[in-house]
């Protein structure tokens, strides 16, 4: 059987339908849920095999980016998260569920107080293609054997990825939360565009020590097909999102 694809939507998140279709394409069965729906107690986390956070504005942004998803998160379904999370099943937060999923504490390993994504350095919206490379050392299971680079958009306002200070990069980079880097074509470290947001050391992506909780800023989502690719139709192509998908969702199948 197809394992179960929590698709959760909480009011202003805009990528459900898109998520939820990398989902099936990736073999699973996805289903858009309303947080509302587990706070009330009308469904359950633990009956799903994965939980992704899609992105949009949730909550119109209102206080920050993704912060009244992260309290929603936080303080009403903080039992049934965190036993899904130990449980082992993957969590995928991309562009606004990213930002819910660092401001609710569940990335990178911590109260999520030493990291946070902010304002753009170039202090407009970014919305353009980029390339991400996973790191070999993440134990992340979304990138775990990805053969080549991500190529996929990105459109965010506040993404840039900051620490505290040197040491906490340091502490992450360490422990191999750095699942996914921001790289130009070649495959070289890059700088703005390459880049968008400016991001610490050309961090894209985190997860947890675990491997089983990724977020990321750019939108896989959005490169499912060949068809997709932005030049298609000059004959260019590779660098599918839907890989990640892809590994997420056979480890959902194995846990």
């Amino acid at each position: 059987m197809k394992p179960p694809i929590m698709v959760l939507h909480a009011n202003g998140t805009n990528r459900d339908r898109e998520a939820a279709w990398a989902c099936e394409l990736a073999g699973g069965a996805p289903e858009i849920v309303h947080v509302n729906q587990l706070v009330s107690g009308e469904l359950r986390l633990d009956a799903f095999r994965m939980l992704v956070l899609p992105g949009g504005f949730s909550y119109g942004d209102d206080l920050g980016a993704g912060r009244l998803w992260a309290v929603k998160l936080r303080h009403q379904l903080s039992d049934e998260v965190t036993r899904f999370v130990d449980s082992g099943r993957p969590v995928l937060g991309i562009c606004n569920g990213f930002q819910a999923l660092v401001k609710a504490g569940l990335l990178p390993d911590d109260d999520g107080s030493s990291v946070t994504l902010t304002r753009n350095d170039s202090a407009r919206f970014e919305c353009r293609w980029v390339y991400l490379q996973h790191e070999p050392s993440s134990p992340c299971v979304f990138t775990r054997g990805l053969a080549e680079p991500i190529y996929c958009p990105v459109a965010h306002g506040e993404g840039m990825g900051a620490a505290a200070d040197a040491a906490t990069l340091d502490r992450i980079e360490a422990a191999g939360l750095v699942a996914l880097r921001y790289v130009d074509e070649a495959g070289a470290r890059p700088g703005y565009p390459g880049n968008p947001n400016g991001s610490a050391r050309d961090i894209a992506g985190l997860c947890n020590a675990r491997g089983n909780v990724l977020g990321l800023m750019p939108h896989p989502e959005d490169h499912v097909t060949a068809l997709q690719h932005p030049r298609y139709h000059r004959g260019e192509g590779g660098g599918l999102g839907l890989r990640m998908f892809e590994r997420g969702i056979e480890y959902a199948a194995q846990i």
